[in-house]
């Protein structure tokens, strides 16, 4: 049996008998329990022949032992789920990096659809969609009442076409209503570019393609700075990373440590458990690292946040992340698509369970819209150089060129406050370490 370990969301977890005299009342529990199964599966048994036999409308057994399936899965946690053999195949093509449509991940709270994170590039991106909104209605169909694979079902459709969903959205007053058109999704899992001499990394999905990205976009830029000693530090953006595959979340995190634990996970039966360990070889050489999150960090995302923080490999900055901490599996059926399954739970180095509590960033820093226009800026201040008659600096030609680069950089970085607040601290923090280690 294929099986496909994952840390994501989309946006849907004796003893031995000592004496003889406790055998008998053991083994009598015991066909009581087996006793009361086969009781419960006569009742199915009887539900379902008279739903065949009186339903209002002629429903197929297939439909009908689907929806079983598909209930009995649901109700054990947001994650778990049935794939019938079409909703298998395009998880199956999700994984390597490209599938049809808004480009959305998705969980269900409430009764209503909730957005984890809109993946970057993609038309709910491009539309505004927001990690914490709330989907109410599709194209005028209230989701309550629908279990996720319903709703999601609904937003999937023929590239091209359109869906119409109603959003509530924290801090606005009123639902208001997106119109998206139905995209060929493709997904860049990983892209790198330089921000003066700080390589940023940015990570949005953990498919197969993420970690080969995520090392050729280091190599790349490390080479276009001239070489890693020109290098002042790394970004690694996670920030709306719904999560993805196990083994690349590993992957990531083992590209910037040495050694130690990456991340266990622990099922029901302890004796299940499984450990990832770093191995040795840091991509970096162990320069300052900065990981950026936020509430719609989730999964495979939280795994690397966390092991970087165990280990203080790095700084974490931003707002804490989304808080789901279990491992789905997925557990080909015979010729009938897949069960989506929760198996364990995921633990930190230091032995943290984030399920439902999420991870804390280090430094805290929300995301907010900087001030714009020329007058809700504060008044530049007089300078020595604004005197009548102040002396001239007294510069080589070569401390100047070097006054101007660091003028620059940090004009630079006051403007990307106003597009990313977040960032533009991470940067500072990088530029504050880079002074008192400069060996580094």
């Amino acid at each position: 049996m294929k099986k496909f370990a994952f840390a994501a969301i989309g946006g849907a977890l004796a003893g031995a008998v000592v004496t003889t005299q406790f055998v008998v009342p053991v083994v009598a529990q015991e066909n009581t329990d087996q006793k009361s199964t086969y009781e419960y599966l006569d009742l199915f048994g009887d539900i379902f022949e008279r739903v065949r036999s009186s339903y209002v409308e002629d429903v197929s057994d297939k439909e009908l032992i689907e929806a079983a399936i598909s209930g009995m899965l649901t109700s054990l946690d947001p994650h778990s789920s049935y794939l019938p053999p079409q909703d298998f195949d395009d998880m199956q093509v999700q994984t390597k990096g490209e599938f049809g449509g808004l480009g959305i991940e998705v969980t269900m709270e409430n009764g209503f659809v909730k957005v984890v994170s809109p993946i970057d590039d993609t038309p709910a991106a491009e539309a505004g969609l927001e990690s914490g909104d709330y989907i109410t209605h599709l194209n005028g169909e209230s989701v309550l009442g629908m279990n996720l694979t319903d709703a999601v079902d609904q937003m999937r459709g023929p590239v091209g076409s359109e869906v119409k969903i109603t959003v509530v959205r924290e801090g606005v007053d009123d639902p208001f209503e997106v119109s998206l058109v139905r995209d060929t999704i493709k997904i860049r899992a990983s892209r790198a570019r330089l921000e003066g001499d700080v390589v940023v990394l940015r990570v949005t999905t953990f498919n197969e393609q993420t970690y080969p990205q995520m090392e050729e976009g280091i190599r790349e830029q490390v080479e276009k700075a001239g070489g890693l000693e020109n290098v002042s530090g790394f970004v690694l953006d996670l920030r709306n990373n719904p999560g993805g595959l196990l083994n690349q979340a590993v992957a990531v995190s083992d590209a910037f440590l040495d050694k130690g634990e990456i991340v266990s996970t622990r099922g029901r039966d302890p004796q299940n458990g499984d450990r990832y360990n770093a191995t040795e070889g840091d991509l970096t050489g162990g320069k300052p690292l900065v990981v950026l999150i936020n509430g719609g960090s989730a999964s495979a995302s939280e795994i690397v946040a966390g092991a970087l923080q165990d280990h203080r490999r790095a700084i974490l900055i931003g707002a804490k992340s989304f808080g789901k901490g279990s491992v789905q599996t997925i557990m080909a059926l015979q010729g009938e698509g897949a069960i989506r399954l929760t198996t364990a739970r995921y633990y930190t180095p230091s032995g943290r369970s984030i399920q439902a509590l999420g991870i804390e960033p280090d430094i805290l820093v929300e995301e907010r819209t900087m001030p714009t226009q020329e007058e809700e800026q504060p008044p530049a201040g007089r300078s020595e150089a604004d005197l009548r008659g102040s002396l001239a600096s007294a510069l080589t030609d070569e401390e100047r060129e070097q006054f101007e680069a660091e003028r620059a950089r940090v004009e630079a970085t006051a403007k990307l406050r106003q597009q990313d607040l977040q960032l533009a601290y991470a940067l500072d923090v990088l530029k504050g370490l880079s002074v008192i280690r400069p060996e580094q």
